[in-house]
């Protein structure tokens, strides 16, 4: 009898999903930010606290991908030819802002051009990740499990908004990233950015919280129904409170504690996300079930992954453990 390795496989694209966000957030949210400092000593600096694992992160994106093209493989199907478009812009502003990073310290190159390239790819990036996730929720049409729509489905209102909405979420993470490894007057600079940005990032989960379930009845009902309405309550409470304690901790100049409370706010909302889809992989039509490959490919892409993923997550803990401190100009990290 073949071990029904679904759930397991689903559970890995979410952890795929959710790393990426978290690793590769704070990063793109530093390169968002990254003009707004006129001074190239600061900038340099911003480069440099993330220099060493911004490359790595992106590694969480590929196994993502491979494994819904794998494991999913109707899903990848559904969802690629839907969001074709984002995920092109996506990949193009991840090419400029991995080239600046190199080219910008080569002797003789236009750093200004780099520069401008390093920003406008994390800006990019980040925009077309945020309507790829908003298409995702908005649902896909499919009929005999095929795709029906466009390729410009995702040019709608709410694909657009979480768009805009994962620029704010990124930056936050990208400030606080920078009131964590650095000092000085670009500390004191980051605070004041990751403030404004938590009151724009409040205002779209408080958006999105409102705008599903009053166009998703099934979102609806499992958000509030008796007894998912008690059972699910935790999540916008905890919500709240985390981003009350990262206002605070901003306020009291905490240094560590903002960039936790803002992963925290991440993964609050990932779990909110898990809540109103599961089980769908397209939704709000294909489940996983109905979109996975045989069991002896989920076996046998398990052989694989049972030695990556132990290798990609020591990698991940050893490399921020390494470079863990603060970075500083004269000395790099300390």
């Amino acid at each position: 009898m073949a071990l029904d390795l679904v759930p397991v496989w689903a559970g890995l694209l979410a952890l795929a999903v959710l790393m990426y966000v978290l690793l590769d957030g704070f990063d793109l949210g530093v390169g968002i930010i990254f003009l707004q400092r006129t001074d190239d000593r600061e900038r340099d600096l911003m480069i440099s606290s993330v220099a060493p694992v911004w490359d790595f992160n992106e590694t969480w994106l590929v196994f993502g991908g491979t494994a819904l093209m794998g494991v999913f493989p109707v899903a990848f199907a559904v969802i690629i030819p839907a969001v074709y478009f984002p995920i092109l812009l996506m990949l193009l502003g991840l090419l400029f802002r991995g080239v600046a990073f190199e080219f910008r310290e080569v002797v003789g190159a236009r750093k200004q051009l780099w520069n401008r390239a390093f920003f406008g790819g994390s800006l990019l990036a980040t925009f077309a990740q945020g309507i790829v996730l908003g298409t995702f929720i908005h649902g896909f049409p499919v009929k005999d499990g095929q795709f029906v729509g466009t390729s410009w489905d995702w040019f709608a209102p709410f694909p657009l908004m979480t768009g805009v909405g994962l620029v704010f979420g990124y930056t936050l993470q990208g400030s606080t990233w920078l009131v964590m490894k650095t000092e000085g007057e670009l500390q004191r600079w980051a605070r004041m950015i990751a403030r404004r940005t938590l009151a724009g990032v409040v205002l779209f989960i408080v958006a999105v919280s409102i705008w599903t379930p009053l166009v998703d009845p099934r979102i609806a009902a499992r958000w509030f129904s008796l007894p998912n309405l008690i059972f699910f309550s935790p999540v916008p409470l905890l919500t709240a409170v985390l981003a009350w304690q990262l206002l605070r901790s901003l306020q009291r100049d905490h240094e560590v504690v903002p960039f936790l409370c803002s992963i925290g706010l991440f993964l609050l909302a990932f779990s909110g996300l898990i809540i109103s889809l599961w089980p769908y992989v397209a939704p709000p039509t294909l489940t996983l079930h109905a979109a996975a490959a045989s069991p002896l490919s989920h076996e046998f892409l398990m052989i694989g992954t049972a030695f990556i993923l132990p290798v990609l997550l020591m990698y991940v803990f050893w490399s921020y453990w390494v470079f863990r401190g603060k970075v500083r100009h004269d000395t790099g990290y300390h």
